[in-house]
């Protein structure tokens, strides 16, 4: 078995963003799984997943455009469908034959509805499995990251004026200071005692996030509406993971996805917050591997 890598970690999308593209595993592998980030993170959110999965299997990340190694979002090219248009064109450049199974957290979860729904000859002729991790399917304009009452509803309010505070930026990374940032994400995303190691990913990626873009997508995500899009993976193999102290895309949200595939696997995790990849990444590791080995057979 030759392992072969992708030729060039760069991809050019039809509307010119370029986005970095890393690509391992053999060639003739029977299966690819592609794995999509979340909201100011990239590629390295599935660094702790990755030793966990078979080293036989074909894994395909990238960044998103406005994060990490990619150039930033355009104005009127930072929206979930500009990115399902990214995800199915580097697909179908990088991986053009063969089954598929798809994982996405957060952000990357939305993606993939998304992509269903714009393009379904892509889920009908080749998607073989779908893992939505950490994820939700909309009302995300109502998030008040769990607190009650009229603090929730300040934090509901905050949302949109913080887009368009980084909207505005013209810096090409967010200038804070790692520290403040450590102990805000340590509270925010995570559940009970995250490692020290674990943070710091978080913390890295989203210092590395383009500040514009990353307001023009937290917009984006206040108006995602996948409904629409998950009825079309009805019959794909699913599973839905949730941190049971998850924030940002709380619990109840997932339950809305796992009622809408009724054949999905619905799991929780508690003690865990959004960022499940870092948290829980042999489990997550070995749910997508159920998926890809499922996929795998005649």
């Amino acid at each position: 078995m030759t392992t072969v890598l992708a030729p060039g970690r760069r991809f050019v999308a039809s509307d010119g963003a370029t986005l970095h593209v890393s690509l391992r595993g053999p060639a003739d592998s029977a299966v690819t799984l592609v794995l999509v980030h979340g909201w100011t993170q990239d590629h390295r959110t599935w660094d702790f997943v990755l030793p966990h999965l078979d080293p036989g299997l074909r894994v395909l990340r990238y960044d998103l455009r406005g994060h990490g190694g990619s150039t930033a979002a355009r104005p009127g090219g930072a929206t979930i469908a500009r990115l399902a248009d990214d995800l199915a064109e580097l697909i179908a450049a990088r991986v053009p034959d063969g089954p598929l199974v798809l994982a996405g957290h957060s952000m990357g979860g939305m993606t993939l509805m998304v992509l269903a729904e714009r393009h379904p000859s892509l889920v009908k002729e080749r998607l073989a499995g779908a893992a939505f991790v950490a994820t939700s399917s909309g009302d995300m304009d109502q998030l008040t990251l769990g607190f009650p009452g009229v603090v929730g509803r300040g934090v509901t309010r905050f949302e949109p004026r913080l887009a368009r505070l980084l909207a505005r930026l013209r810096s090409d990374t967010l200038r804070l200071r790692p520290g403040l940032v450590r102990s805000v994400a340590r509270r925010l995303v995570f559940g009970d005692r995250p490692g020290r190691e674990q943070v710091d990913s978080v913390v890295e990626q989203l210092l590395a996030a383009h500040p514009a873009s990353a307001g023009m997508f937290l917009d984006a995500i206040a108006a995602h509406r996948g409904v629409g899009g998950l009825g079309a993976l009805c019959d794909v193999p699913s599973v839905v993971l949730a941190g049971e102290k998850d924030r940002l895309c709380p619990l109840p949200h997932a339950k809305v996805i796992a009622d809408e595939l009724p054949h999905a696997e619905f799991v929780r995790f508690p003690g865990a917050g959004h960022m499940l990849p870092q948290e829980r990444p042999h489990e997550v590791a070995r749910r997508l591997s159920v998926l890809t080995r499922a996929a795998q057979k005649p």
